[in-house]
């Protein structure tokens, strides 16, 4: 059986010192957080469940799992909104030990990003027009004037500062006549009584309002209010008297909620004895208590596939193919790890294979390739911060079949060549980037 010796080191070296923590049954390998709080209890106890979690007195969420990568988080928006700038990703390593980075592609990524081409230029205002027509027809009202915001006309998205409106106060030599309005319908009156009788006919409430706000003008003559000074409500919304609830006996606790590790017993009970009605008081308390159960058994740990191992070199039938047109094979291997306590076997192949020709020291002519795409800026942050990109020397393989057998599998080329490419062309070149953020300490 493959073993977990990271784990199972770390397990035995907390042995001596037993150390309490907060047990989570859920820890997000995204976020990096703790979810379904079970209870205080010893951290081995609480990992024998490697899809759980705690937290230690320093606050932050551990992984009890093997140490694996979460996935890289989203691009973060452009450090500018206009010209060059950056943006970046992360990602995190959660569990015990250290995760493996043999790509060498680190925890944090930084590429470049244009939103916009130019940075907004502002545009300056023309004079303003003349006033229009005042807003009324008698006594005061206002009047508005307008300009342009073209000399010049803002570039890249610009603007005018200020706005493209004037007001001013305007009088006309005329009285208005004043309308009658209502003032604010007053507050209701008292209903009757506080609780509604079932069945019964509900009492009623009045409220009123006055054509005082304004008054009607007689000189010149306003209009007065239309409508009705005084309305009638029933009393429809009262409550029926409060009976108040009380809870019923505690349900017996539940069986463990899991089959291996630790879990919950939970015990439940209602608001029954009697429950509440016509708005009485609900029962105060939880309707569910938890007590922390322990199994003191490890749950099964399922294997997890390595990477890839390198490719073996190119052979056919044990024999040296080098610089040869014979097509050999070449395998790779990986390893099931971390399996232990009865877990699940990794599912796939532990050997790849593939079609090869073995070209390692050959000379073969070759041809340059376009420029490549430019590639992430280094470092990721803080200053002196560039970008490169290559092309390179592809040996020309015309001579060779490229699809082998009778399944015409696709033939990789295994080694580095000796190749002769064209002189005095420029393989790489670099820029720098710009407004990269300064680099975070942890």
């Amino acid at each position: 059986m493959l073993l977990w010796p990271v784990f199972l080191l770390f397990l035995s070296a907390k042995d001596s010192v037993s150390q309490e923590v907060k047990c989570y049954a859920q820890f997000d390998r995204q976020s990096g957080t703790c979810g379904l709080y079970l209870g205080e209890i010893d951290q081995d106890d609480c990992c024998q469940n490697i899809e759980y979690g705690f937290r230690q007195q320093n606050g932050e969420c551990e992984s009890c799992g093997p140490p694996s990568w979460s996935e890289w988080s989203q691009w973060n928006p452009c450090t500018v909104t206009c010209l060059e700038g950056v943006k970046q990703r992360s990602r995190k390593c959660y569990g015990f030990g250290v995760c493996n980075d043999t790509q060498k592609l680190g925890d944090l990524q930084t590429k470049s990003c244009v939103e916009k081409p130019c940075c907004p230029e502002k545009g300056g205002w023309s004079e303003w027009g003349p006033w229009q027509a005042c807003s009324v027809t008698c006594e005061s009202g206002v009047r508005k004037r307008t300009r342009t915001c073209t000399q010049p006309a803002p570039q890249c998205g610009g603007q005018c500062s200020g706005s493209d409106t004037d007001t001013e106060t305007c009088h006309v030599e005329q009285v208005c006549p004043i309308h009658g309005g209502w003032s604010e319908w007053g507050s209701w009156g008292l209903c009757p009584s506080s609780c509604m009788n079932e069945g019964g006919d509900p009492p009623h409430r009045q409220r009123f309002r006055f054509c005082t706000n304004p008054a009607p003008s007689s000189v010149p003559p306003g209009r007065p209010c239309s409508g009705h000074s005084q309305e009638t409500q029933a009393c429809n919304n009262l409550p029926f008297c409060p009976v108040s609830g009380e809870w019923g006996q505690w349900s017996p606790l539940s069986e463990c909620s899991v089959t291996c590790g630790v879990g919950l017993r939970t015990k439940v009970r209602q608001c029954n004895a009697p429950a509440p009605r016509h708005g009485g008081q609900t029962c105060r308390g939880e309707t569910t208590a938890n007590e922390l159960c322990n199994l003191h058994l490890h749950c099964p740990v399922d294997g997890q596939w390595s990477e890839w191992g390198p490719w073996e070199n190119c052979k056919r039938s044990g024999k040296n193919i080098q610089c040869k047109y014979s097509a050999g094979m070449q395998r790779r291997v990986r390893t099931c790890l971390y399996r232990d306590f009865n877990g699940k076997a990794c599912e796939g192949d532990i050997m790849d294979s593939r079609v090869c020709y073995n070209i390692e020291g050959c000379k073969l002519y070759g041809n340059w390739t376009e420029w490549g795409d430019w590639g992430l800026c280094e470092p990721p942050c803080g200053s002196d911060v560039y970008k490169t990109r290559h092309r390179t020397c592809e040996p020309d393989v015309s001579s060779y079949r490229l699809t082998v057998g009778t399944k015409e599998e696709m033939a990789y080329f295994s080694g580095k060549p000796k190749l002769f490419c064209p002189k005095g062309v420029q393989t790489s070149e670099s820029k720098s980037c710009y407004n990269v953020p300064e680099c975070v300490q942890p």
